[in-house]
């Protein structure tokens, strides 16, 4: 367990690390956190970087600011409802992304929304932070340079990524011409642990970025290489989504959970579905049930299906949908307490055929007590790496619905529901936990049971985040390999499928930290590669 003043919890050694150095060097946590995501995009590639998506909140008691940065990625303007329609050939189980018969909307050009991350960093940077942006910049150019060892998760997930009717991380990796040069040995296969993958495209990507600020990716030379490359190989995306591209700045989503007060994002991201969900699980007296018994997994995997239900028809990019006020309202969420009470299984309709864990995530509270919760993700990354730029493109179209007239159908410049949830709980006022998780649509399952380990069950951030984990993002349950045989069986015989991974850990991967009386004490999810440095 690690205390400090400060700190710092990512999801790879090399980020905390920079952001760490950043800290010990008078960098605020903005700082800290905008150096460790760029870093986070050169050491973990197909988890994140400058062409991917995300949300970022931050707090700042200093000035009394309190924002939430969403850059999630938008759908070309060149994008229709109907294109691709009779393509249709399934759902992913957990209800996070549709499979076509070309796979035109998960592999390639195709599949790349107009991405937000770095303009994001840049303007998180340019309005919280102290430090110069090339300096900010500089650790990530430095990694790119030297390069990094493929780490334990990084290669878990370039052969363990893909499944349910998804293109193979592999193909994903060999796309490019780049890709092909860089992730692969000599005898055809991925690069193994421990061996080092050296990117230099990306490193003078970087350094140019660095000297020139977010607009040479958005206006400038980049964007012209990437509009040439898009237009010679049928992507739907140019240089005017690029340009026309802007991040949604708005106060946080807050709601409230025994007495302890909730900031977390606005649709399209996934807090509206955390809130929807603790407003549920306040009717019932967690504490006593005990933790993970059967009854609690009960009664959690009850809430966690009728917030899905509710995201699949309801939420989506508020420009585009009218969403529904009374998924916030507590009197909504006692309705459905009501009738989990009386015994009913809520039902998550579903077309048939779980969204890849292929996200990270970064905390950091500094000495003053700023607080920076972000998640960034590529979603399913595309496999497009434009000839000489070094990064990989987000694969985001797979998550919108191809069937014109729903919540999550495909429009011009529309955002997609997703996941994350970058959440910070306050006790009278002041940060109690914060928190977030990269894992694909069970990131808002995993956020949840980490808030809940702590605001019901009071245990450390250790605790929280390591134990083991369930999720009901369908009519079934999902459960790490760690839960007991004997704790699921009464659910078997009372009509549930249950069903169990290989996998010790898993459902998201949360990081966080906590603050008691100024105390600082975080952790990274064990089931990745992270760490959590104080200074």
């Amino acid at each position: 367990m690690k205390e400090a003043t400060q700190m710092i919890v990512t999801a790879q050694p090399e980020a905390s690390e920079s952001g760490a150095r950043v800290l010990m060097r008078g960098g605020n946590a903005v700082d800290a956190a905008m150096t460790a995501a760029l870093v986070a995009g050169v050491v973990d590639p197909q988890m994140c970087g400058i062409a991917g998506f995300g949300s970022c909140q931050i707090y700042d008691p200093d000035s009394g600011r309190h924002e939430v940065i969403d850059f999630h990625g938008k759908t070309p303007l060149a994008a229709t409802p109907d294109m691709w329609e009779d393509r249709l050939a399934g759902e992913t189980r957990d209800g996070f992304g549709f499979v076509l018969e070309d796979n035109a909307n998960d592999l390639g050009y195709g599949a790349v929304t107009t991405p937000g991350s770095l303009m994001a960093y840049f303007e998180a940077a340019h309005d919280y932070g102290t430090w110069d942006w090339a300096d900010i910049v500089a650790p990530a150019v430095r990694q790119a340079e030297r390069g990094f060892l493929v780490r334990p998760h990084v290669h878990h997930w370039w052969t363990h990524g893909a499944d349910m009717g998804r293109v193979r991380v592999e193909q994903r990796l060999g796309f490019s011409r780049t890709g092909r040069d860089i992730y692969f040995r000599a005898d055809g296969r991925v690069k193994m642990i421990g061996e080092r993958l050296e990117n230099p495209d990306l490193a003078r990507t970087l350094s140019l970025i660095a000297r020139e600020g977010a607009d040479v990716f958005y206006k400038g030379e980049i964007a012209d290489r990437i509009d040439a490359d898009f237009a010679a190989n049928g992507g739907l995306m140019r240089k005017a989504d690029l340009e026309a591209y802007q991040t949604t700045r708005t106060e946080p989503l807050r709601g409230s959970y025994r007495g302890f007060d909730l900031a977390t994002n606005h649709p399209p991201g996934g807090g509206l579905m955390l809130i929807e969900m603790l407003n549920i699980l306040e009717h019932f007296d967690l504490a006593a049930m005990g933790h993970n018994s059967t009854d609690y997994i009960r009664i959690v995997s009850e809430a966690m299906k009728a917030a899905t239900a509710d995201k699949d028809a309801y939420i989506g990019d508020p420009v585009f949908v009218e969403i529904p006020e009374r998924l916030m309202d507590k009197t909504y969420a006692a309705q459905i307490a009501e009738r989990i009470k009386g015994g009913e299984k809520m039902h998550v309709p579903r077309l048939g055929t779980p969204e890849p864990k292929d996200t990270t995530h970064v905390c950091v509270v500094d000495k003053n007590g700023m607080c920076v919760t972000m998640t960034h993700s590529l979603g399913m990354p595309s496999g497009v790496i434009t000839d000489g730029l070094g990064f990989m493109f987000n694969g985001c179209m797979a998550v919108f619905d191809p069937r014109p007239g729903r919540a999550g159908s495909i429009a011009p410049g529309k955002s997609r529901f997703s996941s994350l949830c970058p959440t910070i709980a306050f006790q009278s006022g002041a940060p109690k936990v914060l928190l977030g998780a990269p894992g694909g649509t069970q990131i808002a399952m995993g956020v949840l049971q980490a808030l809940l380990n702590v605001l019901d069950f009071d245990m450390s951030m250790v605790e929280a985040v390591s134990c083991p984990r369930f999720s009901a993002t369908s009519d079934a349950i999902d459960i790490m390999n760690r839960i007991p045989g004997y704790v699921v069986e009464p659910l078997e015989k009372d009509g549930y499928q249950v069903i169990r991974s290989a996998m010790s850990f898993g459902i998201a991967a949360v990081h966080g930290i906590r603050i008691d009386d100024g105390r600082l004490t975080g952790w990274a999810d064990p089931g990745h590669d992270g760490v959590a440095l104080g200074v």
